[in-house]
């Protein structure tokens, strides 16, 4: 059963991508472009999820324990630095020139194009790149053990 609901979480998130027209680049690129052919249509789907995320936050931050687990996994960093702004106007610029969403992409595998290998092997590659600078090693080291004991 701890594994269900990820699933079923997963299943109705790709479902709400494809009906919502995400995983389109070009529909994506039209919301983007706010001087040009602009569909604001996606914001309606945006807003939408942020009322779902709000509504289930406000629940969990006052429920004393999750359903399927010892303790809710907040975020330690909530800081908002450089390095923070930095990671998210690379990751608009990249979502604006290829039309790609990390999500969105994953599931875009079941209709392949060049573009799409294109975006997957840079965002794999940045990936990388990203944890060899930015991690320290003491994190590394806790976040592979981390992993380990999942398994």
């Amino acid at each position: 059963m701890k594994n269900v609901i990820p699933f079923v979480a997963g299943v109705v998130f790709a479902i709400g991508l494809c009906l919502s027209g995400m995983t389109n680049p070009e529909k994506v690129q039209n919301f983007l472009d706010v001087t040009g052919s602009w569909d604001p249509s996606l914001a309606f789907v945006m807003a939408g999820a942020i009322g779902v995320h709000v509504g289930f936050a406000q629940w969990a931050q006052r429920a004393k324990t999750p359903y399927f687990s010892d303790s809710f996994a907040w975020p330690s960093f909530t800081r908002v630095d450089a390095r923070l702004v930095i990671g998210a106007a690379i990751f608009g610029i990249g979502w604006g020139l290829s039309g790609y969403c990390p999500g969105p992409a994953i599931l875009s595998i079941a209709h392949p194009s060049r573009a799409l290998f294109a975006f997957l092997l840079a965002m794999a590659a940045a990936t990388i790149l990203a944890r060899k600078v930015f991690e320290r090693p003491r994190d590394r080291r806790a976040n592979e053990d981390a992993a380990l004991s999942r398994t």
